[in-house]
């Protein structure tokens, strides 16, 4: 009982940053979520080393349900989401982490913190690049099947890595010249699509793994999901409206380092 206590306060605390990092940055959480809660799962002795990945990208997802909805009702308030692309997204990132959420349970453990490291890896690299460049190329956005297309890719590998997706998707809508604040607050609503249908697959593929009386929704660990949510959603619209008053290189560089601490926490834990 003791360890159950400590993992809630554990995974509050962790919630109060996450949300901000969500609100701020669009990105759900799930970069600081994913390697911190294997840390605590681990450190507690909860679940088996090789259980412990994918239980907290599960529960990563399941949490960004809710820190995107309250980041994505925040941004909206602020005229931030593009509602004129946002289905379209929607619809990819929706197809591509459904499918991602029953995949992932097949791959071995080590393949998906290689994944997931590689990935925000180069993605930092990209962000950081692009925050010295005062002056980007101006691309137009492709046709909205194209965007559809590329965004399903995007959403099964945020659910793979249990990413709410702003990590991928903020970097990919403002390559094609989408205003940065603007694109933050269009992954903050993918995120909740993302962590939906992506929760959707691992419940459904972990119920043969964990049982509720033990506290699981199929991959999902309740205990740590109600840690992170009772604070996360308060401190999510705190970060959604800190990014009306930072300069977007600001924010880029932010999210760049962020990036790399974290893939570097996920492969040497």
């Amino acid at each position: 009982m003791s360890e159950l206590i400590l993992l809630v306060v554990y995974c509050a605390v962790l919630g109060s940053g996450v949300g901000f990092l969500a609100g701020l940055l669009g990105i759900g959480g799930g970069l600081v979520i994913v390697p911190i809660l294997s840390a605590i799962l681990l450190h507690l002795a909860i679940l088996p080393p090789e259980q412990v990945v994918i239980v907290a990208i599960a529960t990563s997802l399941a949490s960004i349900l809710f820190t995107s909805t309250s980041s994505a009702i925040a941004h909206h308030k602020n005229g931030n989401v593009p509602w004129d692309l946002a289905p379209w997204i929607m619809t990819g990132v929706a197809l591509g982490a459904l499918i991602s959420g029953f995949m992932a349970a097949l791959l071995p453990e080590q393949v998906v913190r290689v994944i997931f490291a590689i990935s925000v890896v180069l993605i930092a690299i990209k962000m950081f690049l692009s925050s010295k460049n005062n002056e980007p190329t101006e691309r137009t956005l492709p046709n909205k099947g194209v965007l559809t297309t590329l965004t399903t890719i995007t959403g099964g590998l945020s659910a793979m890595i249990g990413i709410g997706g702003g990590a991928l998707l903020v970097p990919l809508l403002t390559f094609f010249s989408l205003d940065m604040k603007k694109a933050i607050g269009c992954a903050s609503a993918c995120g909740i699509v993302i962590a939906l249908f992506g929760s959707i697959g691992y419940i459904s593929s972990g119920s043969t793994y964990f049982s509720l009386q033990d506290g699981f929704a199929g991959f999902v660990y309740l205990p740590a999901l109600l840690g992170i949510v009772c604070t996360s959603w308060f401190t999510a619209p705190l970060g959604a409206k800190a990014t009306n008053h930072l300069p977007v290189p600001t924010i880029k560089k932010i999210f760049a380092g962020l990036l790399v601490v974290m893939a570097a926490n996920m492969m040497l834990n």
